[in-house]
């Protein structure tokens, strides 16, 4: 069954499947609290990509361009993806859904940031991120993995 990756309407159903995933907190239940508000609608931008496989979603990422005015990792400074809360149901893993996600995020052709996970390093490192040089002040407490296309090279520390 071909899948491909697709930006995730807001909506009660698009919410109601995030609850089966383990990252789910302070970005969902904003989202759904706009929704009660109707603040937001069916047709919002979403910051969330998924793969659904038949009719359930058993993929997501969140993925959005952060301005090269707040880009502390390259060189050149310049706009980069920040992408967030990859996830697989555990049913669905090691199928390839978590490289299509990556895949698909490297084709905005920008650097991309992300905090891995525990236990998560060898799957970043076989998507072709390299953990970012630590810094105290940038990184207290993340653990920044980043990819960069080609002609873009980690910052150097000033």
């Amino acid at each position: 069954m071909p899948t491909k990756v697709e930006r995730l309407l807001i909506n009660f159903k698009t919410l109601e499947e995030f609850k089966k995933f383990k990252a789910y907190g302070i970005q969902e239940l904003s989202m759904l609290e706009d929704l009660e508000h109707n603040m937001i609608e069916n047709n919002s931008e979403s910051p969330f990509y998924g793969i659904y496989f038949g009719d359930e979603l058993v993929a997501r990422m969140s993925l959005y361009r952060v301005g090269s005015k707040y880009d502390y990792y390259f060189e050149p400074k310049q706009d980069y993806m920040q992408l967030w809360k990859l996830e697989v149901l555990e049913q669905y893993r090691h199928k390839g859904f978590g490289k299509q996600l990556v895949d698909f995020a490297k084709t905005f052709n920008l650097p991309i940031k992300t905090n891995a996970r525990i236990n998560s390093h060898d799957f970043w490192e076989k998507q072709g991120f390299q953990p970012a040089t630590y810094e105290m002040e940038r990184d207290f407490g993340e653990n920044p993995y980043i990819w960069m296309p080609e002609g873009v090279q980690e910052k150097t520390e000033s």
